[in-house]
């Protein structure tokens, strides 16, 4: 069991807020009353997280873990980094799950809509765990952006949604990575919702290091789960 003494207190300024006026969906689902806090029984506590024990060779791999008649289309990258606690330490055998929409900016589900081709041969979704360093890697194709209707000519920028899980059912953090250099950065609610001090904490690196020649370019992306540094979230607190 963890030393509750040692952990720091997390940093609520550095997160999004429930309400940002600039992204209109939060007016929908933000709460209007004080959050009321739940003790958890200690089984619920107990529960192992589902999925860690089905991990699949390829679940990490998103230019191969759908392929049907061939190669994926776009720009193939290496998403690659640690997972780290307040105190700078590994954060071990953590299961982390990526959505991401096509390189046309599409996801795969039904409620997407947006007038651009599916890819037959690419599902945007992955999963890995971390190993004994707190390190993840995924291979996938770099996503486009999307138009998304939250105001006049709205288009949200390249980005990947990244889930991390804990010991039990509750314990879920997601946020999201976007690149550097977008333009769309400036104009897009979402990322203005975070705090302006901890938005480069979203944003991740281009690195040499990651890139495999012939292949695929690499980003490398570090999550802090608390303390100084600590990367955005978007969990209900």
């Amino acid at each position: 069991m963890p030393d509750t003494a040692l952990l720091t207190p997390r940093d609520w300024s550095s997160h999004p807020p429930y309400l940002h006026p600039g992204y209109k969906s939060t007016a929908k689902r933000s709460p209007t009353q004080r959050l009321i806090p739940l003790q958890a029984a200690l089984g619920e506590l107990a529960q192992p997280v589902y999925g860690h024990e089905c991990i699949a060779e390829l679940d990490h791999d998103l230019t191969r873990n759908a392929r049907r008649n061939g190669e994926p289309i776009g720009e193939r990258m290496v998403l690659a980094g640690q997972v780290l606690d307040e105190h700078r330490r590994p954060v071990r055998n953590t299961l982390i799950e990526l959505w991401q929409a096509n390189a046309s900016g599409r996801y795969v589900h039904k409620v997407d809509q947006h007038d651009a081709p599916l890819d037959p041969n690419f599902l945007g979704a992955g999963r890995c765990l971390t190993d004994a360093q707190g390190r993840y890697r995924f291979l996938t194709i770099k996503p486009g952006a999307y138009p998304w209707g939250n105001h006049p000519n709205a288009w949200r920028p390249q980005h990947i949604h990244l889930s991390l899980f804990g010991q039990h059912f509750a314990s879920r953090l997601v946020t999201q990575l976007y690149f550097p250099g977008d333009p769309l950065l400036q104009y897009d609610p979402i990322f203005l919702g975070t705090p302006e001090r901890a938005r480069k904490r979203l944003v991740c690196d281009f690195t040499l290091e990651l890139t495999q020649e012939g292949f695929a370019l690499g980003y490398r992306f570090d999550i802090v789960l608390r303390g100084v540094g600590e990367t955005p979230f978007e969990t209900p607190r």
